[in-house]
C-alpha cells in the first residue's frame, strides 16, 4: 500500500464515493429534522402536567404509557436490528415492501427522535419553575408557554446534544446498508469487491467520513455562537449601558493622569 495506490483508487472510483457521501448526508440530515421534530412533541407531551383525577388523567397516563415503550424499544435496540425489523419484517409479516430510501429515512427519523425526546425533555425540566407559573399566572396554557417561552430556550440549550446526535447519524448510517441502501459503506464495499483492494478505499471513506463530521461540527459551532448573540450587549432606551472591561480600564488610567 502506498500514497500513490490510495490516490489512484480515489481518483478512479470518486463518482461512487460522491454518491456515497451525498446519500449519507441525505439520509443523516433529513433523519435529524425528522427526529428533532419527533423529539420535541413528544418531550411537550410527556411534561405536560397530569391531573389528579379525572378522564384527562386516564388518557394522558395512556399516552405516557405508549411513548415510554417507544422511547425504550429504540433506544434499547442497536439500529441496525431496527432496519432488519422494520424493512424485511414488515414485507414478511405484512407484505408492506418499502423503498430502502425511505426505510432508511423511517429508521433514522424514529431512532433519533426517541433520543431527542429524552434530551428535549431534560431540556424543558432544566427551565426555572418560576417561568411556567408566570406564563401560567398571565392566562397560557401548555401549549401557548412551550412556544413561547420554554421551547425557544430548550433549542438553544439542546443545539449541542442535536448537533451531537447528526453526527452519529452520519456515521450510523453505515449500518443501512444491510437494507441495500447505496451509502457511502455500501459505495465503498462495493469498490473494495470489485478491485479486491481494501484497506485503500475504506481508508478513502474515513477520511469523508472525518470530513463530513468535522465540517458539521464547526457550522454547528458557528450556529450556537450566532444565537449567543454579540458578548458586549448595549440596552435599549434609557437602561444602563454594559462596558466591556477594556473600556473601564482604559478610563481608570485616563482619571489617574489627569491627577497629575
Amino acid at each position: 500500500m502506498s500514497f500513490e495506490s490510495v490516490v489512484k483508487i480515489a481518483v478512479n472510483n470518486w463518482p461512487m464515493f460522491v454518491r456515497g457521501a451525498g446519500m449519507t448526508l441525505l439520509i443523516s440530515i433529513i433523519g435529524t429534522i425528522a427526529g428533532l421534530i419527533i423529539g420535541l412533541l413528544v418531550g411537550i407531551i410527556r411534561t405536560i402536567p397530569i391531573p389528579e383525577k379525572g378522564i384527562k388523567r386516564r388518557y394522558l397516563k395512556v399516552i405516557n404509557t405508549v411513548l415510554s415503550i417507544y422511547i425504550e424499544f429504540f433506544r434499547g435496540t442497536p439500529m441496525i436490528v431496527q432496519a432488519m425489523v422494520i424493512y424485511y419484517g414488515s414485507a414478511q409479516a405484512f407484505g408492506i415492501r418499502m423503498d430502502p430510501i425511505a426505510a432508511a429515512i423511517f429508521i433514522v427519523s424514529i431512532n433519533t427522535g426517541a433520543y431527542m425526546s429524552e434530551i428535549v425533555r431534560g431540556g424543558i425540566i432544566s427551565i426555572d419553575r418560576g417561568q411556567f407559573e408566570a406564563a401560567h399566572a398571565l392566562g397560557m396554557n401548555h401549549v401557548q408557554t412551550m412556544t413561547n417561552v420554554v421551547l425557544p430556550q430548550v433549542i438553544r440549550n439542546i443545539l449541542p446534544a442535536t448537533g451531537n446526535e447528526f453526527v452519529i447519524n452520519i456515521k450510523d448510517t453505515s449500518v443501512l446498508n444491510v437494507i441495500t441502501v447505496t451509502e457511502l459503506f455500501f459505495q465503498t464495499k462495493s469498490i473494495a469487491g470489485s478491485t479486491f483492494k481494501f484497506f485503500e478505499p475504506f481508508f478513502v471513506a474515513s477520511i469523508i467520513y472525518l470530513v463530513m463530521t468535522f465540517t458539521v461540527t464547526r457550522i454547528l459551532r458557528l450556529i450556537e455562537k450566532k444565537m449567543d448573540g454579540p458578548a458586549n450587549y448595549i440596552m435599549a432606551g434609557n437602561q444602563m449601558q454594559v462596558e466591556r472591561p477594556e473600556d473601564i480600564v482604559r478610563k481608570v488610567q485616563n482619571k489617574d493622569r489627569t491627577k497629575y
